[in-house]
C-alpha cells in the first residue's frame, strides 16, 4: 500500500530568510514538488517566523487548490494559527505541541493533560470540514486518548524509528510504531507519519504498516535535493513511499 508524500518546504523558506530576499521561493518549489508527483504540501508555521511565514501559507494554499492538491497547515495552539486554518480552508490542519526553544518538533502531546486545550480547538476545525490530525509519540496506549480529543488522525513522531535505522534498536522502535498504527486505527483514528523519515527508512513503513495513510517529509528531502535536484528527489521519495528502495544519495 503506498503512502502520500506531502512534502514539508519549511527548508526552503529558511534558506530564503538567511538572505532576506525572495529566492529560493517556497511557491516555486511547491510547483517542482507537485510537478514530479508529490501529493500534497506541508507548512509548518512557527511563531517567530524563522523559516514559513504566513504568506507562505496563503501562496501555497493557492496553488493547491489550482492544481488539486492537498494543503497540511501544521502548529502549535495559538489563535493566529487555527484562524489562518479556518480563513483559508487548508485540507488538513496538525495541531503540533511546541516547547519554547525547541530546534524542531520532539515530542507529541501529552493526554489527557492536553485534552482541555485542544480539543476546543479541533472541535472548530471539523465543523468548517478541516481535516484535523494531533501530533501524538508511538505510544499503543495513547491512542485512546488521542481519539477522545476529536482528531480526526494521529502524525506518529518517527525520529525514534528513524534514529534507530541501522541500530540494535531498530526492530524494536518499528514494532513500537506498527503497534501504535494499529492502535490507532482500532481507536477510531486514520495515521499520519513524520520526522526524520528519509529514502532509507520509509520503504518500510509502506510496505509493512499499512495504516500509514500519509506522511510529510522535510528536512531529509531538501538535504538529498542539494545532491540530487528537487523535481529527481521528490520522484524518489514518491516511489519510497510505494514500497520501493530507490538509491539515497551518500551525505557523509
Amino acid at each position: 500500500m503506498a503512502i502520500n508524500l506531502s512534502v514539508n518546504l519549511n527548508k526552503v523558506a529558511l534558506l530564503r530568510n538567511s538572505r532576506g530576499a525572495r529566492n529560493p521561493a517556497p511557491r516555486v518549489a511547491a510547483h517542482a514538488c507537485l510537478d514530479a508527483g508529490a501529493y500534497g504540501l506541508t507548512l509548518h508555521w512557527r511563531a517567530d517566523e524563522r523559516h514559513t511565514r504566513a504568506g507562505d501559507v496563503r501562496d501555497l494554499r493557492a496553488i493547491c487548490r489550482e492544481r488539486g492538491a492537498e494543503m497540511n497547515l501544521e502548529g502549535d495552539d495559538r489563535p493566529e494559527l487555527y484562524a489562518l486554518a479556518l480563513e483559508l480552508g487548508v485540507t488538513q490542519f496538525t495541531l503540533v505541541p511546541v516547547r519554547p526553544g525547541e530546534v524542531t518538533s520532539d515530542h507529541g502531546w501529552d493526554l489527557p493533560r492536553h485534552h482541555a486545550t485542544i480539543a476546543p480547538i479541533l472541535a472548530r476545525l471539523n465543523d468548517a470540514g478541516i481535516r484535523t490530525a494531533i501530533f501524538m509519540d508511538p505510544d499503543a496506549a495513547l491512542m485512546p486518548a488521542a481519539a477522545a480529543t476529536g482528531a480526526r488522525r494521529v502524525e506518529l513522531y518517527t525520529e525514534p524509528y528513524a534514529s534507530a535505522w541501522g541500530t540494535p534498536r531498530q526492530e524494536q522502535e518499528f514494532l513500537r510504531l506498527q503497534a501504535a498504527a494499529r492502535a490507532a486505527v482500532a481507536a477510531g483514528l486514520e495515521v499520519n507519519a513524520g520526522h526524520d523519515l528519509d529514502l532509507h527508512n520509509t520503504p518500510r513503513l509502506a510496505r509493512d504498516i499499512p495504516e500509514i495513510l500519509e506522511a510529510s517529509i522535510g528536512h531529509a528531502l531538501i538535504a538529498d535535493a542539494l545532491y540530487l535536484g528537487l523535481g529527481e528527489t521528490v520522484r524518489r521519495y514518491v516511489r519510497a513511499c510505494r514500497g520501493e528502495q530507490p538509491d539515497a544519495p551518500v551525505t557523509q
